[in-house]
């Protein structure tokens, strides 16, 4: 009897589901009655997957023929965000949000304070601010960088600690010299690696190579210029990129630039103290030129084997396609180790330029997507000057 009932009660499930997925009618066949908070559910789906009016007065994506819809009203709106907060986890908000804003078209709403405070911030919400950021009025841009902060501060938290630590022990080995001065000799790497040349008949090992430690006044300082695509396509990695450059920049050791272009080219450098500052400095959208951007990156090396030059970009070209791969071989000849990332997102890669992809490979600098928890393995690999890990796929 308790596995009829319990195959009933999931069957009874199954169809309290289905009906949410298909949203009533005669034609769901599922002939099941939603109450309470399943009621409840349902009008916040219907409002966004519907057909009912744009907030921009446009039409609406393709849906099921529902009469409900989120109009143009701010305070609806509002009310609408904080209903789907409470019906449903924090994830599945994120994802509601963002369909909101592509199937309805609130990017206008978003310029009002009263809906800021009622949405669930994260990188593709700051995407769309820092797209809106040219229309948006002085009485928004407050709550605005207020939504932004939050989010840049909680990426902080998740990413700095472990980048510092990461980046830190590259740094060391990379400080590592093999013609040391006496007192700078690491004895014990120096006998591991000249055992081969152990001496039993003097009980002694001849060292054929000294390893010793860089000395902390002469320790080696490493270069780093962030070149960042700002068309519309690339916003989660602007995001990432500016709050990777601010905890790059916060490391003695690393002297960081960080640059961006779409047809134009602006140094932030100046903002990297605050990652918010940076964003804000940004204009998403417009043309690319990455040849411009890379000849900027390329007059800023003045150490070329100290350097690394991490360009963040789909590749789409609209500048001179054969004098930035010019640029990029001539980079890596002088000693620059050169990263090419599609993207800096826990997204996988965009749509991208494949031909321009594999044009960069075949100069030894495979151009491949990038998730922020890979992204201080990279960047170690890369001071260290070893291969670069590259993820499979």
């Amino acid at each position: 009897m308790s596995t009829d009932t319990g195959t009933a009660i999931d069957g009874e499930e199954r169809l309290r589901r289905w009906r949410l997925v298909l949203g009533g009618g005669p034609a769901d066949g599922t002939g099941h009655a939603l109450t309470g908070r399943d009621a409840a559910m349902d009008q916040t789906l219907e409002a966004l997957y519907g057909s009912g009016p744009r907030a921009d007065g446009g039409t609406p994506g393709r849906g099921r023929p529902r009469s409900a819809g989120l109009g143009g009203s701010a305070p609806q709106v509002a009310r609408w965000l904080g209903d789907i907060r409470t019906y449903f986890p924090s994830s599945v908000v994120q994802v509601m949000q963002r369909d909101a804003i592509d199937r309805l078209g609130l990017s206008a709403l978003l310029l009002e304070p009263e809906m800021l405070e009622a949405v669930e911030a994260d990188v593709h919400l700051v995407g769309t601010l820092l797209s809106l950021n040219k229309a948006m009025p002085e009485t928004t841009k407050e709550t605005a960088r207020a939504v932004v902060r939050k989010v840049v501060e909680d990426l902080e938290k998740r990413l700095a600690t472990r980048t510092r630590a990461t980046l830190t022990g590259a740094l060391d080995r990379s400080a590592r010299i093999n013609r040391p001065r006496h007192r700078d000799i690491d004895w014990d790497r120096t006998i591991r690696a000249n055992l081969r040349h152990y001496l039993p008949e003097h009980g002694t090992v001849v060292p054929e190579r000294l390893i010793g430690h860089g000395r902390a006044a002469q320790a080696v300082k490493k270069d780093v210029v962030l070149c960042i695509d700002q068309s519309g396509s690339m916003a989660a990695s602007v995001v990432y990129a500016s709050v990777f450059g601010a905890v790059l920049a916060s490391m003695r050791s690393i002297d960081t630039k960080l640059v961006v272009f779409d047809t134009a080219v602006v140094d932030l450098t100046e903002q990297l103290d605050d990652p918010v500052d940076v964003l804000f400095g940004t204009q998403l959208g417009g043309g690319t030129d990455i040849n411009r951007a890379l000849a900027y990156c390329q007059s800023l090396v003045t150490r070329p084997a100290d350097t690394v030059v991490v360009l963040i970009s789909d590749l789409y070209e609209g500048g001179i396609r054969d004098e930035m791969l010019k640029r990029v071989a001539a980079m890596k000849a002088s000693g620059v180790q050169f990263v090419a990332l599609l993207a800096l997102s826990d997204e996988g890669a965009p749509s991208y330029d494949r031909e321009h992809a594999a044009a960069l490979a075949a100069l030894g600098a495979p151009a491949f997507a990038c998730t922020p928890d890979l992204f201080p393995e990279i960047m170690a690999a890369a001071i260290e000057k070893r291969p670069l890990p590259v993820p499979e796929g």
